[in-house]
């Protein structure tokens, strides 16, 4: 599968210019793949609040994922395990990385610099991981 949806992109030119979803067959069917926006979280270059200080920061991150995910926006978000500087994932229902970006900027631990993070445009098959 991973093959099928290299070949895909490198045919789309990586898609950059796409519609978000391209349907091609595969083996005796179609299959359609979608374009998501994934974020990876990286530690920030503030991370020196208080223990209190942090863990409202905390508070405040987990409601704002809360509300994306109510929204629609955000479908997959949760933490690496035992990376000191790669924090975290989520994976938006966005085609652009324009479309991400001010979600990203709103998270509390963002903007007090405690997360930093990239924003990687994502192509799978509709349905296999994402429902």
């Amino acid at each position: 599968m991973l093959s099928l949806i290299s070949a895909a992109l490198i045919m789309l030119g990586g898609g950059s210019d796409m519609t978000r979803e391209v349907d091609m067959p595969y083996r005796d069917s179609t299959i359609t793949l979608k374009k998501y926006v994934m974020c990876i979280y990286t530690s920030g270059p503030n991370r020196s609040q208080s223990k209190e200080e942090a863990e409202e920061l905390q508070r405040r991150h987990l409601a704002h994922q809360d509300s994306l995910a109510d929204k629609g926006v955000l479908l997959v978000a949760g933490p690496f395990e035992g990376h000191p500087e790669k924090r975290g994932i989520l994976i938006f229902d966005v085609g652009t990385i324009e479309e991400a970006e001010p979600y990203v900027k709103a998270d509390p631990m963002v903007q007090a610099g405690r997360l930093a993070f990239e924003l990687i445009p994502w192509w799978t098959m509709k349905g296999s991981v994402i429902r």
